[in-house]
């Protein structure tokens, strides 16, 4: 029996529950007849329930999944641009890009001849960066924080300061909390040579081959081609697999602003986008999609601010135009505060400038943007980074470990707490026990980019050599990935 995950419609309900309670909608009556009809709440940490439900079950649930969609939320948290910008006070209102201006704030690119080497060595940082800090946490990923500790202390490497390893483990710790199954074989000490595949650097790898193909004023239908060209569905999950069945389906993603009011937002706020009624269509990023403000839109981000160094309006708006695929609201700002602070990451000289960035380009009243201040507060306040985490579980806890809202101010604090030291950053990404692969992937690109690789420390290098799926991308250098990134910063607009 296959039980695919993250689409089968008696699990999605209890996801879009979740979801309403997040998000302001009154649920109650509909919450009372999925249970008593026997429908369960979402299963915790697994992507599916272990057991195909009734016939008359599944009908329920893809009627209540309809009917919940149907449902607005009164939350101000647009997701069309226009309604984006208009809620951010601050804004980036400088000059947007013009021809050779990012090789300008680079202090390279065709009118300076080749870039650089501080300039590269910056880019190459962001890419070192975020493999390694994706590979700490690949190995641990789905284990909690209590077990992420258990098994650091138990192999002397608490507080984290280097890769995870088997050697040393005692068997009763291993038992009870058992490494990721498919990244343990390459994801340790023993056994790690180059990078190993994972989803937080194929999506890197494609909107990298996005850029390269379709240039600067790429489309989200050419991003959703490229997923369907390029990513086979098993190795896409939650928001992406959504999506992805809703493009096999015929489902068109987001009409471009100005077209279709299945995508405006509405005068009192919230997101049209979930509003379907009888005539109104649904989106890729809308229809029975209870994972559209989780962290797969952010983890796509990185390279839409390294290729607009020191421009986070152009960068965020980049993100905006991925994300909307499959994400909405709060999973939309997510991907706009990390491609705004992988901007700043690259020209800046603190982190405080970083997230000051980020924070620019989402709207300031969003659940996202609260969570990222406070986590920014408890970072700075606080000297005992677990006491930071404390904070943030108890305020995040209830939400799945992978969402973008808790992930996100972990992200933050683990940023500021570390104060650009790459080693103590990614080791508090990993170690606040969330998605342990992206956090760590999102705070290693944006400390390696504050110092350069240069400033890496030598224990973090993985032999130059990055392992993928993606078309003409396996067994590529990070320093060429550099390269190639920093051409499409730099080229004429």
């Amino acid at each position: 029996m296959i039980r695919l995950t993250w689409v089968q419609p008696e699990d999605l309900v209890g996801h879009e529950l979740r979801q309403a309670a997040e998000d302001g909608r009154e649920v109650t009556e509909i919450a009372a007849r999925w249970h008593a009809a026997g429908g369960h709440d979402a299963p915790p940490r697994a992507g599916a329930s272990p057991e195909v439900p009734p016939v008359r079950l599944r009908r329920l649930a893809e009627d209540l999944l309809d009917e919940l969609a149907a449902l607005p939320s009164p939350l101000p948290e647009p997701s069309t641009l226009a309604g984006i910008v208009a809620a951010c006070p601050a804004w980036p209102s400088g000059p947007r890009r013009s021809p050779g201006a990012a090789g300008a704030v680079l202090g390279g690119g065709p009118a300076a001849g080749s870039p650089d080497p501080r300039v590269l060595d910056r880019m190459l940082g962001a890419w070192l960066g975020r493999a390694a800090g994706c590979v700490l946490g690949k190995p641990v990923e789905k284990i909690p924080r209590e077990g992420i500790r258990a098994i650091a202390e138990a192999t002397g490497n608490w507080p984290i300061r280097g890769w995870f390893t088997a050697e040393g483990l005692p068997a009763e710790i291993g038992a009870r909390w058992p490494w990721n199954r498919r990244s343990a074989v390459n994801s340790l000490a023993e056994n790690i040579d180059g990078v190993p595949e994972d989803d937080d650097l194929n999506f890197a790898l494609l909107a990298l081959a996005l850029l390269e193909r379709h240039g600067r004023a790429f489309t989200t239908e050419n991003v959703a081609q490229l997923w369907l060209d390029e990513l086979p569905g098993g190795r896409v999950f939650t928001a992406e697999r959504a999506a992805y069945r809703n493009l096999l389906t015929g489902l068109e993603p987001p009409a471009a602003e100005g077209g279709h009011p299945a995508f405006r937002d509405p005068p009192a706020g919230g997101d049209a986008g979930d509003r379907r009624g009888g005539a109104v269509p649904a989106s890729t990023a809308t229809f029975r999609n209870p994972f559209r403000e989780w962290i797969g839109a952010l983890i796509r981000a990185d390279v839409y601010g390294w290729v607009n160094p020191g421009d986070p309006a152009t960068a965020a708006e980049f993100a905006w135009r991925d994300a909307r695929l499959s994400h909405t609201a709060n999973g939309i700002y997510g991907s706009m505060f990390v491609a705004a602070m992988c901007a700043a990451a690259l020209v800046a000289s603190s982190v405080e400038e970083v997230v000051a960035a980020g924070l620019a380009v989402i709207p300031p009243e969003s659940r996202l943007a609260v969570a990222v201040r406070q986590a920014a507060e408890d970072a700075r306040g606080e000297a005992d980074f677990e006491r930071v985490v404390d904070r943030l579980h108890e305020r995040h806890g209830a939400l799945h470990w992978v969402h973008t809202i808790n992930n996100a101010a972990l992200i933050t604090a683990a940023l500021v707490h570390g104060r650009g030291d790459f080693t103590a950053s990614i080791a508090g990404a990993v170690a606040g026990g969330w998605d342990t692969d992206s956090a760590g992937a999102t705070v290693g690109s944006i400390a390696g980019a504050l110092r350069g690789a240069s400033a890496i420390p030598p224990e973090w290098s993985l032999k130059n050599r990055l392992s993928s799926s993606v078309t003409g991308f396996d067994g590529i250098g990070l320093d060429e990935l550099a390269g190639r990134t920093l051409a499409l910063a730099t080229e004429e607009s």
